[in-house]
């Protein structure tokens, strides 16, 4: 285990080109995905949490039972839909990024809603009432509520990120898991190291969980300056 690990780090050190390109199609897949869901997500959660309209309760408990929904089931989905028996067969997305990101975006997008939601559900009533005594109208009381969001907006972004470079059910599903194509850090963890190839294993490992840290250390750093 001592040699896995040296060798390890010797990976991480030399610039392996097997492991740069898993990086690469990792950061591809996370920061596409986790950037869709925030622009699609963001609006979403705010007007959720801000207005209030008959339904509201029904899509927020729709949206919760999304944010649960198991990886597995997403990937099962986009495989029946894109596969050579599926409606969308023509379009020769499955085994390629592109619907990776895809279903990244359907399992992080209402993550990003509920977090959302939830925030301005507590901010949006003092704001309202911050506008209303200064006489501010509706747009300027939402570009209000919106400065009031910058912060959390980023705290979801980082959350979402987290949440697509940990993933590891759907991305295996729909993308298969080749390598030099579609191959990501957690499904090549589990393929290297079912061959027996610790060493790959274990420099991504210590990849992903460093990039957890700082990720994690980041968002406590922001839920600390939304909270003053």
């Amino acid at each position: 285990m001592q040699s896995a690990l040296e060798k390890a780090i010797e990976l991480i050190l030399s610039g392996n080109r097997e492991l740069i390109n898993i990086l690469s199609v990792t950061a591809k897949m996370s920061i596409s995905s986790s950037l869709i869901a925030l622009l699609i997500g963001v609006p979403i959660g705010i007007a959720l949490g801000s207005a209030s309209f008959r339904g509201r309760s029904s899509l927020v408990v729709i949206n919760r039972t999304l944010m649960s929904m198991p990886p597995v089931v997403c990937g099962l989905l986009f495989y029946m839909l894109f596969s050579g028996v599926g409606p969308f067969r023509s379009m020769k997305l499955l085994f390629t990024v592109k619907i990776m990101i895809m279903a990244q975006v359907v399992l992080i997008t209402p993550i990003v809603i509920g977090n959302m939601e939830s925030y301005v559900a507590a901010v949006a009533a003092p704001v309202r009432e911050t506008a209303r005594g200064l006489g501010l109208g509706k747009g300027k009381t939402l570009l209000l509520l919106l400065n009031e969001c910058v912060y959390q907006i980023f705290s979801v972004y980082l959350l979402a990120f987290a949440r697509a470079i940990a993933e590891v059910g759907a991305v295996s599903m729909v993308g298969g898991a080749i390598a030099w194509k579609t191959n990501v850090m957690t499904t090549a963890i589990m393929q290297y190291t079912n061959r027996g190839d610790f060493s790959i294993g274990i420099a991504l490992g210590i990849i992903l969980m460093t990039s957890s840290l700082i990720v994690n250390i980041a968002i406590s750093l922001l839920q600390r300056r939304v909270g003053r």
